[in-house]
């Protein structure tokens, strides 16, 4: 059986989107010499940030969005086996829409 997980007010559940396993040549790249990816899933999300009258205020990512987060962001958990990332939604970046191509700021018209 499945666990599930919910988030409490503002934080964020999220699977990180792995990265190409070889360059555009073809070499491949060992785990040791990779970055961890910055971008992933949103699986969960919690209910809201609370202001001090005790008004919730929903997020701005909801579960399926790709988004972009910060290098140190968040805290590494595993849930079944799986390693995920917990973090506050302040730490989001951006949501990624449509598809994504990773290219160099200078090769753009």
């Amino acid at each position: 059986m499945a666990t599930k997980f919910t988030p409490l007010h503002d934080r964020i559940l999220v699977h990180r989107l792995e990265e190409a396993g070889t360059t555009r040549g073809g070499l491949i790249i060992p785990d040791s010499a990779k970055d961890k990816p910055q971008e992933g899933g949103v699986i969960a999300i919690g209910k809201g940030k609370t202001n001090d009258e005790g008004k919730v205020f929903a997020l701005a990512v909801k579960e399926g969005d790709r988004i972009l987060f910060g290098k140190y962001s968040g805290t590494e958990i595993k849930i079944d086996g799986e390693d995920l990332l917990i973090m506050k939604e302040e730490d989001v970046l951006g949501v990624v829409t449509g598809a994504a191509k990773r290219e160099l700021a200078g090769a753009r018209k």
